[in-house]
């Protein structure tokens, strides 16, 4: 299975997603590509608390706690201290995902 590193290469280096990911992966490699708009589509179409977990990342990413806040209640996750990185969220959501 893919890591984190090697996603995040992928999704810097790569035109698309490998055919290979889960719908939690190819959001999380879309997002690491800078195309957040597709994620945030991409994850709606998740229907367990797995989609809505990557929602509320994607809403921390662009600085709507607020919004994100819902979205980590809604995937029974705690909301992240604002200490945890973008990034280290990321990559932990790929490493418990991956799975």
């Amino acid at each position: 299975m893919i890591t984190a590193q090697e996603l995040a290469r992928s999704a810097r280096a790569d035109a698309c997603a490998p055919a290979h990911l889960n719908a939690a992966l190819r959001c999380l490699w879309l997002s690491k590509a800078g195309r957040w708009d597709e994620a945030h589509d991409a994850c709606q179409n998740i229907s367990d608390p797995v989609g809505a977990w990557i929602h509320a990342h994607l809403h921390r990413e662009e600085g709507d706690h607020g919004n994100a806040a819902y979205w980590y209640h809604r995937a029974n996750q705690p909301v992240p201290p604002r200490a945890l990185s973008i990034e280290k969220e990321w990559e932990q959501l790929v490493e418990k995902l991956r799975s």
